[in-house]
Order: structure tokens, then sequence, then C-alpha cells
């Protein structure tokens, strides 16, 4: 089993920033064999992946809602993916879900393709 937990949600203006954490653990859990993700689900709309990076961090993926602004990183000694939140806008206000899939040789972007889910922060960005 894997342990996702995210911190760093919160209420911020428009044009601020945030910073998400997302700290893994767990018997199985190893690292460079996980790839890691970043999901985003706002009221009555369906969970959206934002970013995700394969198990070296080599290969990223960005929505395009979010390119230029947005910037996922890991940590694989501390076992830690960043999402880094720049110039929010309203539209970015959601719960934010960071998600482990066994296998990190490619990006993943489908909700499905994931194994473990956090509990999910909630981000609210005011106009």
């Amino acid at each position: 089993q894997v342990q996702l937990v995210e911190s760093g949600g919160g209420l911020v203006q428009a044009g601020g920033s945030l910073r998400l954490s997302c700290a893994a653990s767990g018997r199985t859990y190893s690292t460079y064999a996980y790839g890691m993700g970043w999901f985003r689900q706002a009221p009555e709309k369906e969970r959206e992946v934002v970013a995700a990076l394969n198990g070296n961090g080599g290969r990223v993926f960005y929505a395009d809602s979010v390119k230029g602004r947005f910037t996922i990183s890991r940590d694989n000694a501390k076992s830690t993916v960043d999402l880094q939140m720049n110039g929010l806008k309203p539209e970015d206000t959601a719960v934010y879900y960071c998600a482990a899939r066994l296998g990190g040789l490619y990006v993943a972007v489908k909700e499905s393709e994931y194994n473990y889910w956090g509990q999910g922060t909630q981000v609210t960005v005011s106009s």
C-alpha cells in the first residue's frame, strides 16, 4: 500500500501563488518505480489532470490550462512531489489531489491509470 498526504492548499487572491506538496510513504513505495500526478476537481465538474511526471522526473506533462503558470517537481530523496502554482486564476479553484501509479517509465495522464490517491486539499482563488 502507498499513502499520499497533500498539504499547502488555501485561499489566495487572483494573481497569487501557492505551493502544494505531496508526501508519499508505504511499505511498497519506491520512488523511481512510481509515476506521480496532480489532479483537480472543481464543483460539478469531472476530475482532470493538472500535471504529471514519470519516475525520475525526466518526462513531464501539463494541461494546457496551466502551462507556463504551474510547475511540477519531485524530490525522490524525500519522496515528495510538489506543485508550484503561480498566476492563479479563479478558475483554478478546486480540490487538488495527488496520485501515484506503479510504473515509472512514462507519464500517465488518465485518472484510471493511477492506483493511489491522496485525500485532497482545497485551493480557492478569489477574484
